[in-house]
């Protein structure tokens, strides 16, 4: 009886193994939602399902993401009190291993220079707008004139980091390398038509990364030729043709821009080696480990760990035998990375970083991927219910406050205006486009505010409100000069001085932060906390930038998929 009853047990485990086992075979690669099949030649949802993780694209290093606290550990002997201890996390990120070199920008400009040639007067102000100004190298008592004329173009200064570069300037630049770099991508997936990258190229044919992911037929000037690759690709997540990459392929990167203040602090404080159990100990002055700027190992001892300003007179020590090996700026990678491998995270150049400034972070709102800056757009459609894409007789174009004019938007791309009743309405996350006043710096936040008729709804600039104040009734928090510049019908520039003797702040909606000290810096400003802002329209010969890209999928690289215990 018992045996009867152990054979009878025995055929039901097989049973359900068999089932189970059958089941799971039957459905591979079948629809956890509806059981169909996924990737079916016949037809049906295209998807890539065998993609792994975001790849490292040209020049970064990944950066794991976590907490740590943001803003002052030392003394302030500037008494600035603007960067407070706060606790942040950051998601997961990518950095440039180094700062943007002068090679790497000459690309850039060469790439501008061949498809918008400046001898064309209707692209002389596009070249004009991206070439770094050379004559923040000039000093009015002091001899440079072989850095304006040579530094950013003599192969000599070609690895050293380019300066001259304007928070604008820089953002461009971020813009024109994510196309660069997705274009690649496509055309070695056999997506577009091998070196038409080079060789098809012009002003009203040319790659956008938007523009591509909305309108494909509209990318290179609608030329199916490149657009086809010379063949037609087979259905793996792309549209219904099977010609065009989606977001769905994962060969597209996400954009190059650059990092927020709080993910230039955490990469350059390299904290994974101090790291004990997702506790941080201790706290850094610097990139490096210790608390002196010269290197303790035996091999390097006594050598500076950064490039920056020993004292007064003195930019890189006695002749002969230097303290730093620079006077001005250093090549890249001249001196050790920090434990993330990034190279002069302290010294040689300050660098831009994303955020609008404040004196003040307010970690009470936000403390997860910190940033002061947002303002939202969306894709312009057209009266024919489609999306507006610039063409040459449409390129837009801004005047600075320092009367640089550059072009906001170029050929090829789709054109912006910002958000509207239509994402915002109801909605408890975001009420406007633009959020950088938001709890800091607008009328309400003002220790002189001022009730005009109910104008406490609107926008800084009363956008919103039923009436608009004027600019000698305005009395907002960070009330800077407000210079004016206009070009006249026969294209001469008339510029206006604010004159006004009232202003109490340089702060206004257009100073963005910069971080890390320079070659022009004493030590103080190698501290990663240090904070200082500049007009995001105006360059020197100190401030640099690097890029960065946001991280899709999981928080750390190459690790694989937590389970749940059993």
């Amino acid at each position: 009886m018992k045996m009867r009853k152990f054979f009878a047990l025995k055929i039901l485990v097989v049973l359900t193994v068999f089932a189970t086992t059958s089941c799971k075979k039957g459905n591979k690669g079948g629809s956890s939602a509806t059981g169909w099949k996924i990737n079916s030649k016949e037809g049906g949802f295209q998807y890539n399902t065998k993609y792994k993780e975001q790849e490292t694209a040209p020049g970064l290093v990944f950066i794991e993401g976590g907490t740590f606290t943001k803003g002052k550990v030392q003394d302030d002997p500037m008494h600035d009190w603007n960067n407070s201890p706060n606790q942040q996390h950051v998601q997961s990120f990518y950095m440039d291993e180094t700062e943007v070199t002068n090679i790497m920008y000459m690309e850039y400009l060469d790439w501008m220079k061949k498809v918008y040639p400046p001898e064309n007067d209707n692209f002389k102000k596009i070249y004009d707008g991206v070439v770094p100004d050379t004559l923040v190298w000039r000093n009015r008592l002091g001899y440079n004139e072989v850095m304006t004329n040579n530094y950013l173009r003599h192969p000599a200064y070609q690895n050293y980091p380019v300066v001259g570069v304007s928070w604008v300037q820089a953002n461009q630049f971020c813009v024109w390398r994510t196309d660069r770099v997705n274009e690649l991508a496509l055309e070695k997936e056999g997506y577009l038509k091998e070196n038409s990258k080079v060789t098809d190229v012009d002003a009203d044919k040319n790659f956008s990364t938007h523009t591509y992911i909305i309108a494909p037929t509209k990318t290179y000037g609608g030329d199916e030729e490149i657009l086809n690759g010379g063949k037609k690709k087979s259905k793996t997540a792309n549209d219904s043709t099977g010609l065009y990459a989606t977001r769905s392929t994962g060969i597209l990167q996400p954009d190059y821009r650059l990092p927020t203040e709080a993910e230039w602090e955490f990469a350059a404080l390299g904290m994974s080696e101090i790291r004990s159990y997702n506790v941080h100990r201790g706290r850094k002055k610097y990139p490096w480990n210790g608390q002196y700027s010269r290197s303790g190992k035996r091999v390097t001892r006594g050598d500076q760990n950064a490039n920056f300003k020993q004292g007064d007179g003195d930019y890189g020590g006695i002749a002969g035998w230097s303290d730093d090996g620079a006077d001005i700026t250093a090549e890249v990678k001249s001196y050790y990375p920090n434990s993330y491998g990034l190279y002069d995270m302290a010294g040689n150049v300050a660098e831009w970083v994303a955020d609008v400034y404040r004196p003040i972070v307010d970690d009470e709102f936000s403390d997860f991927n910190y940033y002061r800056g947002n303002v939202y757009t969306k894709n312009k459609i057209g009266e024919d219910g489609k999306v507006v894409i610039i063409d040459s007789d449409s390129i837009g174009y801004d005047t600075l406050s320092n009367g640089k004019v550059v072009a906001t938007v170029l050929p090829g791309q789709i054109a912006q205006v910002p958000v509207d009743d239509e994402e915002t309405y109801l909605r408890t996350n975001f009420n406007k486009s633009n959020h950088i006043n938001f709890r800091d710096g607008d009328k309400p936040s003002s220790r002189y505010f001022r009730d005009f008729a109910g104008d406490d709804e609107g926008d800084s600039e009363g956008n919103n409100g039923p009436k608009k104040e004027s600019a000698e009734t305005r009395q907002n928090m960070y009330n800077s000069p407000d210079h004016r510049v206009e070009v006249d019908s026969l294209g001469n520039m008339i510029k206006e001085y604010d004159k006004n003797s009232k202003r109490t702040s340089l702060i206004n909606d257009e100073v963005r932060v910069y971080k890390g000290g320079s070659w022009k810096d004493r030590e103080y400003w190698l501290d990663p906390a240090q904070r200082r802002f500049y007009p995001q329209d105006m360059a020197t010969d100190y401030i640099g930038f690097r890029c960065a890209m946001s991280r899709v999928g999981s928080k750390s690289k190459g690790k694989g998929k937590r389970k749940t215990p059993r």
